[in-house]
């Protein structure tokens, strides 16, 4: 994956993989390599959410606001 990616490429790609995944018209190999890389689109956007909470936190935190968290949603 690009260094260089944003966040909102990294959603779009996975929107993608998650697309064809739903219609299940691809090959068993095919999906098991594309989910793979959701996983990866997943990942680097989960980590780049915890880094922009981790910054609104030190901004608040900064300017004398009370400690700032946000709730992860809980996964069935």
């Amino acid at each position: 994956m690009k260094e260089k990616m944003t966040f909102e490429q990294a959603i779009n790609e996975l929107e993608k993989i998650v697309g064809r995944l739903e219609s299940g018209d691809i090959p068993l190999e095919e999906a098991l390599s594309i989910y793979q890389k959701g996983m990866e689109y997943s990942k680097f956007c989960h980590d780049r959410l915890k880094n922009a909470e981790e910054q609104l936190t030190k901004v608040l935190t900064d300017h004398g606001e009370e400690d700032f968290h946000l709730q992860e949603e809980e996964q069935e």
